[in-house]
């Protein structure tokens, strides 16, 4: 690491103001012009007027040399330097980076030392999550087990009475499900760290997907649009909402990218029975299930929308005459 750098900081020192910068810069241009013009003038009777122009063109292309160098040192340089910080720090989540040698004039340097506290508290933030949810998955898991212990002696013991069989069958079912929910909480905290990265398309997955929802009729559009995730995050994504719609009785979908100004979309729609108009504002709340009995959590579409938020990416559900629909949204970069 540079002398002049602490961990997660940059060491204050003078830097000059980018109106200084660019003032600097344009009135060093404007006089350079004006003493060349002078020194012109005086020279050329004296050594010759090309040999004059010659010297003092020489001597103008070498100071406007220096004064770009400086902009690139002080604009430039610094710009690039935070830019590839940021990229390092999306692309090493959850890991120290080093913050940026060159952090050139004043603003900039207040703008990347912004960018690095921001990194910062982002990562803590990630850290404390991810602590707590195994702390509390810890201290929960020890009295489930405890639980399930209980029933499966109580039930290898002497014939119990119906009420209270169904009273044990009951709490273990319970046990059950509270396991359930601790496994989609661990989950929604590992997907924000997942990073599926580079791109993919959905001809890249086209077989994988004829494969795995045989008993789906699938149309595809778009299918050559690079979307800015890997196929192993597309394919967890292209999982969890079709096999959805298979559970709401779909016998096809339908499956289109395309580019759009802002980005790049992703939209996927069955002919299922769909989610009534009362559940569709709830379906990204965590825990909110209309399959409990079934074993569902609840946590499915929460895990979706935290890995797509780590590659720039969000989900909604749109209106549809019939079945469901999902649109996937990627910002452009």
């Amino acid at each position: 690491m540079p002398d002049n750098l602490t961990p997660g900081k940059l060491v204050k020192k003078w830097r000059p103001s980018l109106a200084l910068v660019l003032g600097g810069g344009l009135a060093g241009t404007l006089v350079l012009s004006l003493i060349g013009l002078v020194a012109l003038r005086y020279l050329g009777p004296e050594i010759g007027f090309r040999n004059a122009a010659a010297l003092l063109g020489t001597l103008i292309l070498l100071a406007t040399a220096f004064l770009g160098w400086l902009l690139v040192r002080l604009l430039l340089s610094p710009i690039r330097a935070l830019n590839a910080y940021t990229a390092e720090v999306r692309s090493k989540q959850g890991q120290p980076v080093d913050p940026p040698y060159h952090s050139g004039t004043a603003e900039l340097h207040e703008m990347a030392q912004n960018v690095i506290d921001m990194a910062d508290h982002l990562r803590n933030r990630e850290m404390t999550i991810r602590s707590f949810t195994d702390h509390v998955s810890h201290e929960i898991k020890t009295p489930v087990s405890a639980i399930r212990a209980a029933t499966e002696l109580i039930e290898d013991g002497a014939a119990l009475p119906c009420e209270d069989q169904k009273l044990l069958t009951q709490i273990d079912g319970a046990a059950r499900q509270i396991e359930d929910q601790l496994t989609a909480l661990r989950e929604v905290a590992r997907a924000r760290e997942i990073n599926h990265q580079g791109s993919s398309s959905l001809s890249a997955v086209n077989t994988w997907l004829q494969g795995e929802f045989a008993d789906l009729q699938l149309a595809l559009a778009g299918r050559d649009l690079a979307l800015p995730i890997g196929a192993s995050g597309l394919q967890i994504i292209l999982t969890h909402l079709l096999n959805n719609a298979r559970e709401q009785g779909a016998q096809g979908a339908v499956i289109a990218a395309q580019a759009l100004s802002t980005g790049v979309e992703l939209r996927i729609s069955d002919d299922g029975k769909g989610i009534s108009p009362g559940n569709a504002a709830q379906v990204f709340d965590p825990f909110f299930t209309t399959k409990r009995a079934q074993g569902g959590t609840g946590m499915g579409l929460t895990i979706l929308r935290n890995m797509l938020s780590v590659h720039g990416g969000d989900i909604s559900l749109q209106p549809s005459d019939s079945g469901a629909c999902f649109v996937i949204t990627f910002a452009v970069p």
